[in-house]
């Protein structure tokens, strides 16, 4: 009998449809920077990255906001299995998706803000839920070395499902000087590419990996070979890069560009709108957890890498000069690092060679 397949665009994220409109936002938001005071200036190659990035006198300044989307319906369906709330993690990874972002920039996190919307008042009720939140995002802002400045709390009956949460949130950070400011035009051809070793799936294609649970009999309890519970597979916490990159960047590692790997999956590496070739020679073996959701949604390996990260986190691009004190450093923060390839001139592809899988510019059609 031949297994159904389960796509992320079948379960609601479909990048064919959201991206053409995404660029519309990002084309329509270019011609507001007039309205920058006198003072301020827009540096126009940040639109589309990761971070905006505006001069103000000598100082750089990076803003971004970002959002969790629905990891925490795995924490809601995975408590009431085990007991526990999860949301210590939930909101350690909602910060994580924020300043990793952020940090790929090259910006030194300085003040975010916090979006918690809810349903109605009855989220609120469970203390030791609310506990769990308020402490992991304290300690993940503690982690990042980002001042928590605030936020908003709205309650947005007939919008958010009552029992819910919709958790995001924007930062601010500074950007000492222009070396220090990563961007795709210091790209070079001969350039290494370096993966950083991911923890699971952080927030992303977390629908596709939650409706595979309709097809396995024991849901979210269901066992991974390893005898961890594929709910709280699911739910290991995203690393979180921001001192990294700054220890990085203090020991004068020429980072030409960073892309974090999250929707768009290893495609995102092509993020630059340069012209070039983006050969990975290397990948790290495939977690249980993505052979897992591969197999139940009866994925190809093509599918699978265009979606996740799988295994991969941040790219890190650099001259080959600096990869093995770069890979040492990595290493000193805890991290585990891998020279993964190179780029080289060329049509704006992705090759990666163990797999056989090659996505075309055309593919990410967005910056």
């Amino acid at each position: 009998m031949m297994k159904s397949k389960i796509t992320y665009a079948q379960v609601g994220d479909d990048y064919d449809t959201k991206d053409p409109i995404k660029k519309l936002a990002q084309t329509a938001a270019s011609s507001t920077a007039v309205n920058l005071p006198n003072g301020f200036k827009e540096l126009s190659e940040s639109r589309g990255e990761s971070a905006y990035v505006w001069k103000q006198g000598n100082i750089y300044m990076a803003s971004v906001i970002e959002g969790l989307g629905t990891k925490n319906l795995i924490a809601d369906a995975t408590g009431t299995i085990t007991g526990k709330t999860y949301y210590d993690i939930i909101a350690h990874d909602t910060v994580a998706s924020i300043i990793n972002d952020l940090s790929s920039s090259g910006a030194k996190p300085f003040v975010l803000h916090a979006y918690w919307a809810i349903g109605d008042n009855s989220w609120l009720q469970n203390e030791q839920r609310m506990k769990d939140l308020i402490n992991g995002w304290k300690n993940a802002c503690d982690e990042s070395g980002v001042a928590w400045g605030g936020g908003e709390t709205p309650t947005l009956k007939g919008i958010i499902a009552s029992g819910t949460i919709d958790l995001a949130g924007s930062a601010i950070g500074i950007i000492q000087n222009d070396t220090r400011w990563i961007r795709a035009e210091r790209l070079q051809s001969g350039d290494r590419i370096l993966f950083l070793k991911s923890s699971g799936i952080n927030a992303n294609g977390v629908s596709l990996a939650r409706a595979i649970t309709e097809k396995i009999q024991d849901g979210y309890a269901t066992k991974l070979p390893s005898g961890t519970m594929y709910g709280e597979a699911l739910l290991t916490k995203t690393n979180i890069y921001a001192k990294l990159v700054q220890d990085l960047l203090d020991q004068e590692i020429d980072i030409h560009y960073i892309s974090n790997i999250t929707g768009h999956g290893l495609r995102k590496i092509m993020r630059a709108s340069q012209d070039f070739v983006y050969i990975i020679e290397k990948i790290y073996p495939t977690p249980e957890l993505f052979s897992f959701i591969q197999e139940h949604a009866n994925l190809s390996d093509e599918e699978m890498y265009e979606t996740y990260n799988m295994g991969q986190d941040y790219a890190i691009f650099l001259s080959k000069q600096h990869l093995e004190k770069a890979l040492a450093i990595i290493k000193q923060n805890d991290f585990e690092g891998l020279d993964a390839g190179y780029i080289e001139k060329g049509e704006r592809k992705v090759i990666i060679k163990q797999k056989n899988i090659i996505f075309e510019g055309k593919t990410l059609d967005l910056r």
